[in-house]
């Protein structure tokens, strides 16, 4: 492991520790935790949460935690998802295999497994399959953003990632938060970003042993605004103020914008508020957090049907 991914995680802790202290699971959730949904019985587990009163089936968020593919937990994302569950929808909030334990596509093997549960399990959990939905910050962005990739084009799906999604799936719409969507273009950037972020990527790859052409062809792979094309799900796509990662949706936007998605962009703090960090929206005690949230789950109740 690199010494910025050790680093992360330390910095990471602190603040997640700082940020879900005294949080509890409010009385209108009911909580299903610590469900496997795949091989590996420490890395493969979930939590499913949704209002306790609702009735009959949710729509369905799927939450694809950040932390620069090295760090995080469902444990820590608990608190937040459980916000977006109080807005009605069933959450399912999962911890997947981290690098450089395990490299690229581990994670996302897991993604993939997450959603075959989902569509497995629809009358245990009140899963509305007609309404399944993806939402991600940062690291979890760039996967939300790769996985519906995934979805809509196969072949990028089997010959680059090797991860093929279920027949037929494709997320309703997702949320994409403070994310990073061109890996090429991050480690162009002589800006702070890039003394963060590219030992994390050698860390998701695992470039010891790679040629110099098979990790550029790796990092081309993971830069998922390139492959977009007009099947892409529609996308709130989110940054902040001051968020490190902000410049990543100028690549992203485009994108969309050229093939037709349906989409939302938004800068939170850009008219003279506070300064809003890196992934604010996590902590559900802010106001801006929860102006942020209610607007994007307001976003995908729209296509519900």
């Amino acid at each position: 492991m690199s010494l910025t991914s050790r680093m992360l995680q330390k910095a990471f802790v602190l603040a997640d520790s700082q940020k879900n202290k005294g949080q509890v699971t409010p009385e209108s959730i009911i909580r299903f935790d610590d469900i496997v949904y795949g091989p590996d019985q420490k890395w493969n587990v979930l939590d499913v949460y949704r209002l306790r009163d609702a009735q009959g089936k949710l729509p369905v968020i799927i939450d694809v935690h950040g932390g620069g593919w090295v760090y995080g937990d469902k444990e820590v994302y608990q608190y937040y998802c459980m916000a977006l569950a109080r807005r009605g929808f069933a959450v399912v909030n999962f911890t997947y295999r981290l690098a450089p334990e395990f490299i690229f596509p581990s994670s996302m093997e897991d993604t993939d497994l997450v959603v075959r549960f989902v569509l497995s399990h629809a009358e245990e959990y009140g899963f509305d399959l007609d309404n399944v939905f993806m939402v991600g910050d940062s690291a979890g962005a760039h996967m939300v953003t790769m996985y519906s990739l995934m979805c809509t084009d196969r072949s990028y799906a089997s010959e680059a990632v090797g991860v093929v999604p279920p027949d037929g799936f494709v997320p309703k719409a997702v949320v994409l938060n403070c994310g990073i969507y061109d890996i090429i273009e991050m480690l162009r950037n002589n800006g702070p970003s890039i003394i963060l972020l590219k030992p994390l990527v050698k860390d998701l790859l695992g470039v010891d042993s790679m040629t110099a052409e098979i990790e550029a062809e790796k990092e081309r792979i993971l830069s998922p605004c390139r492959f977009i094309g007009p099947t892409f799900p529609p996308a709130f796509v989110m940054t902040s103020n001051a968020d490190f990662m902000k410049e990543q949706p100028a690549f992203l936007i485009p994108q969309l914008e050229k093939n037709g998605i349906v989409h939302v962009y938004k800068v939170y703090g850009e008219k003279g508020g506070k300064s809003l960090a890196h992934v604010f929206h996590c902590d559900p005690r802010l106001d801006e957090a929860r102006i942020c949230n209610d607007e994007e789950m307001a976003f995908l109740k729209s296509f519900v049907v």
